[in-house]
């Protein structure tokens, strides 16, 4: 089996590649390694795995590179993209080319070079808005639905900031894709995904930079009241995920899942998050608190029971044991957050 992870220096590619090539496949990975931190993570790799083909190239501007790549490929899991709402808001033509144009790109490379290929796409949990069309109670300790336990893939689209619309046009891009062109591509809407290799900052990957600002002693801000709830999937369990879904295309061909840690595994970005940290930290933790940003939904948590219905997939890792595993990772890696 041949797999392309483009994206594949990230955090989520890295782990993936590092799955796949443990179980002793051929792995090739396209980035261009413009995200910080993602030369790290590809040392790590190739320390780990000398048989991995890199190839720095941009999906927006590379298209010979990433045509050979796609058309020498059995499976292809696209998770490029500029990820961070606040990015989006201050520089939207940037979003848009890396999220919107750079998925079609790599479409057409499907479509024309190797279109019997597997695709999975990550998408976000960005693409249904605010919700404003569910009732959503506030208790002392965060937000909750009313009358649903998780959102399904029925919820209607709401795209709110530039990455909610770049994000969305290419989600919907892949998923008609396969419908126009008879493409084996599948649609993943993730929710907070979290994990080893995974370098958090301010506006993205907020439970690792949560703990990385706190063992490297660097001021964390709330932004809204704390009580925003997110469902949230330990890293390992999404690569499980993406394996299953590809594993059982005839029944996931042109098809959209929610995937996240579901309502088992959700809590609110602080209220509750605050205990684990001073559990983990033996201290107790004061943060200041600020507004809240465009585009922060008060509540995200997936409803899972399609993903489970189709290719048998729900997460294994709780809420603790992800959260301890990635302490202990930051915390056996501080040198490489010193001088961030």
């Amino acid at each position: 089996m041949k797999h392309l992870v483009i994206g594949g220096a990230g955090f989520i590619g890295s782990n993936l590649a590092n799955s796949l090539l443990s179980s002793g496949d051929s792995v090739s990975i396209i980035d261009n390694l413009s995200r910080k931190n993602s030369q790290k993570n590809l040392d790590w790799l190739l320390s780990q795995h000398p048989n991995l083909n890199f190839i720095k190239a941009d999906i927006v501007q590379d298209l010979d590179k990433l045509n050979q790549a796609i058309g020498e490929a059995d499976r292809i899991y696209h998770l490029a993209a500029q990820v961070a709402v606040t990015s989006s808001v201050s520089d939207p033509r940037h979003d848009f080319e890396i999220n919107t144009l750079g998925t079609f790109n790599i479409l057409e490379s499907l479509r024309l070079h190797n279109p019997h290929a597997t695709l999975i796409f990550a998408s976000t949990n960005k693409v249904y808005g605010n919700l404003e069309d569910l009732d959503i109670i506030e208790t002392d300790t965060g937000y909750k639905f009313k009358d649903v336990t998780g959102v399904d893939e029925k919820q209607p689209l709401d795209f709110h900031s530039p990455y909610g619309c770049s994000k969305g046009s290419a989600d919907q891009y892949v998923r008609d894709y396969s419908r126009i062109y008879n493409l084996n591509t599948i649609v993943f809407r993730q929710s907070c995904i979290y994990g080893p290799h995974q370098f958090g900052v301010e506006d993205q990957g907020w439970i690792a930079w949560f703990i990385i600002a706190l063992l490297t002693n660097k001021k964390i801000t709330i932004y809204g009241n704390g009580k925003q709830v997110r469902d949230i999937l330990y890293v390992d369990d999404l690569v499980r995920a993406y394996q299953l879904a590809a594993d059982n295309i005839s029944r996931t061909r042109g098809q959209i899942f929610n995937i996240g840690g579901g309502p088992s595994n959700s809590l609110s970005i602080w209220i509750d998050f605050k205990d684990i940290f001073q559990k983990l930290l033996q201290k107790n933790i004061d943060v200041p608190f600020a507004p809240s940003r465009p585009g922060d939904q008060k509540i995200f948590v997936s409803d899972i029971s399609k993903a489970k219905k189709y290719f048998n997939w729900e997460p294994k890792v709780g809420i603790n044991e992800g959260v301890n595993n990635l302490y202990l990772w930051i915390k056996n890696n501080l040198s490489l957050f010193q001088n961030e």
